[in-house]
């Protein structure tokens, strides 16, 4: 028997990137009405036009003050780095030290994996976000936890475990340890439930040319994984790979080994040649862009505009723990104004499209999530427009949606995330403190 409900509320959805397509992009229903059947969309829209036609025995949740859209797409996030989110270090290298290498070898213990697990994703999921790719540590163990707990909450995880045969003492691997765990973890998860494999080399200095080869190798043996690692953060980290590659620009030394397609995910590409760029948007790879850590430690200021002027698809990344929210909405916020500090603006829609549409296409999944399309798997979040006293006096009267998501995401947080379903199961109620004087 089918498991039908539906939805009275705001509704909003982006169709299409509206840099390209303007207003048409966007889908607002002031009063609207979502249809969801056996965890996908069925309908959505008009309430007046739509409520007709609804069977007598659908039960209709009314969600006044809400405003409902697709879940957030987290194109880059730090499993392990959960419990040291805002720690002081400095630059990328020297943080990367003092804080994140020490945090992550505690995940050689699978209990503690096991409960960070458990944490991780209640946190995104209170952020309103139901899609993340997602770096795990070096250990095969606790990124097997983390997909255990992700099935467990029918999420859709792109996940790996970083490959780093270089890595610090405590942290590194030999190269055929971390291929066989790798080609492990691809055959246990890479396909069950909504989960997917994401070939992980933590970036160029991490991995031997040996393992980059063979992470390489492993894309082009499994059609159906992903390849995430970072690119071009910071200064310091590009003149070291400068020295180790002298004859090659960042991404190419990616290319040399297979690691540049349309299922690959760079994060930050702040310094970028407009050659790879341009390489980029030739292959169909994406770029996650990570405000947030990118302004925390120093790295740089991204620059949108040329990404997009040279074709290249981009999703937005929270990158907790140099990220200092899990928040995409507040992501979003940050990516406004990085832009607006580079010369140029970011229309909060484009933002919106940025954190929903935009992150799907970015992951090749757009067919699956990221809007309101009947056939879609229904991650949907609520957002609450009084959630604060300070959000509710900046909303009251404000009808056009730009301003509403532009308050959202200067102003809002964890708290404007009423609810958050996954494939249509309620998975984040929102946390009320009860006065129990």
């Amino acid at each position: 028997m089918s498991d039908v409900r539906a939805f009275r509320a705001a509704l909003a959805w982006m169709v299409d990137d509206p840099r390209t397509a303007g207003e048409a992009a966007c889908v607002h229903h002031p009063d609207g009405l979502l249809l969801i059947e056996d965890g996908r969309v069925a309908a959505a829209g008009d309430w007046a036009a739509l409520s007709p036609t609804l069977p007598a025995d659908v039960p209709v949740d009314p969600l006044p003050g809400r405003l409902l859209t697709p879940g957030f797409v987290d194109a880059h996030v730090h499993f392990p780095q959960t419990d040291m989110i805002g720690a002081p270090g400095g630059p990328l290298l020297d943080w990367l030290a003092r804080s994140t290498f020490p945090a992550e070898r505690a995940f050689a213990d699978l209990g503690h994996a096991q409960e960070a697990a458990e944490a991780f994703l209640d946190e995104l999921l209170a952020n309103g976000t139901t899609t993340a790719m997602v770096f795990g540590s070096v250990h095969r163990q606790a990124t097997a936890a983390l997909f255990e707990a992700a099935l467990a909450r029918d999420m859709r995880l792109i996940a790996g475990k970083s490959m780093m045969d270089l890595g610090p003492e405590g942290l590194n691997e030999s190269c055929e340890a971390g291929q066989a765990e790798t080609e492990a973890l691809i055959r246990d998860w890479g396909s069950r439930g909504r989960l997917g494999y994401a070939v992980t080399p933590r970036f160029a200095l991490s991995s031997s040319d040996a393992q980059l080869a063979g992470a390489g190798a492993l894309l082009a043996r499994h059609d159906h994984v992903w390849m995430q690692t970072h690119l071009a953060e910071n200064p310091r980290e590009l003149a070291l790979v400068a020295e180790r590659f002298p004859d090659r620009d960042y991404l190419a030394v990616y290319d040399r080994f297979g690691l540049v397609g349309p299922r690959s995910i760079f994060a930050h590409c702040i310094h970028m040649t407009d050659r790879s760029l341009h390489r980029m948007a030739q292959a169909g790879a994406a770029i996650a862009h990570c405000p947030s850590s990118n302004l925390f430690l120093g790295s740089g200021l991204f620059d949108l505009a040329r990404a997009d002027a040279h074709g290249v698809r981009t999703a937005l990344g929270s990158d907790v723990g140099a990220g200092t929210s899990f928040s995409i909405p507040r992501t979003a916020g940050l990516a406004l104004q990085v832009a607006q500090l580079r010369g140029g603006m970011l229309d909060p829609l484009r933002a919106f499209y940025l954190a929903t549409l935009g992150g799907a296409r970015a992951l090749g999944l757009a067919d699956r999530i990221g809007g309101f399309e009947p056939g879609r798997e229904a991650d949907i979040v609520a957002l609450d427009l009084a959630a604060t006293p300070l959000l509710a006096r900046r909303l009251k009267g404000v009808t056009d949606l730009a301003d509403i998501l532009l308050a959202l995401m200067i102003l809002g947080d964890d708290r404007a995330v009423a609810g958050t379903w996954v494939a249509g199961v309620q998975r984040h109620p929102r946390r009320i403190t009860v006065d129990r004087r």
